[in-house]
């Protein structure tokens, strides 16, 4: 791989300061670790925690062209063309033409827009945290069109149809991910000053 997570971190940082895209890029960067280690993957960890990292690259500065301007961002700066594809196939039937064919790129299809679901729904929660939340209750605000409405059902079903699940098993999955790894994200936001 051509890039350390320092080096990618970097790179986020040069094009994203809203603390926002800053916590949604490090919640799934941990998200998609989970996911490396959960499916059998934990020899690609580093590359699939990066790619969750720089997922959304150009999303803060270039939302029109989201998936294609990060293309070439990350060319410029040399970064590894696994890397640039994997991050560009989430963008798969709305942004670019590149369809999710690793695991790694479907977990990342079927997760980014969960990511942030679930992270809305913690919000609401007395405890703002996903550690007490049950999966009756995210379904509940999944099915919820009028909650996080900016995260696309559409899409999250896609993914859950992509890896082969059924929608609760992309749901508690997810769910579970970001409950083992909140520890370490809250940590990783407040060492980025991403609040």
């Amino acid at each position: 791989m051509s890039i350390t997570r320092e080096q990618a971190w970097d790179l986020l940082k040069q094009y994203n300061e809203e603390p926002f895209h800053l916590r949604h890029a490090i919640t799934v960067e941990h998200v998609m670790g989970w996911f490396a280690d959960k499916l059998g993957y934990g020899d690609e960890k580093e590359f699939w925690s990066i790619v969750g990292l720089l997922h959304d690259l150009d999303f803060e500065r270039w939302p029109e062209e989201h998936c294609e301007k990060s293309q070439e961002l990350m060319r410029e700066a040399g970064v590894d063309e696994a890397v640039i594809r994997a991050t560009a196939s989430h963008g798969w039937g709305h942004r670019v033409d590149i369809k999710p064919e690793h695991q790694m790129e479907k977990v990342l299809f079927a997760v980014d827009e969960l990511t942030g679901l679930i992270g809305a729904a913690a919000l609401m929660r007395p405890s703002k945290s996903v550690a007490d939340m049950e999966l009756k209750s995210l379904k509940k605000k999944f099915k919820d069109k009028k909650f996080a409405a900016g995260c696309s059902r559409e899409i999250i079903a896609q993914g859950a149809e992509l890896l082969g699940w059924d929608l609760d098993e992309l749901l508690n999955q997810t769910l579970s991910a970001m409950r083992d790894e909140e520890s370490a994200i809250e940590a990783a936001v407040s060492e980025a000053g991403a609040r």
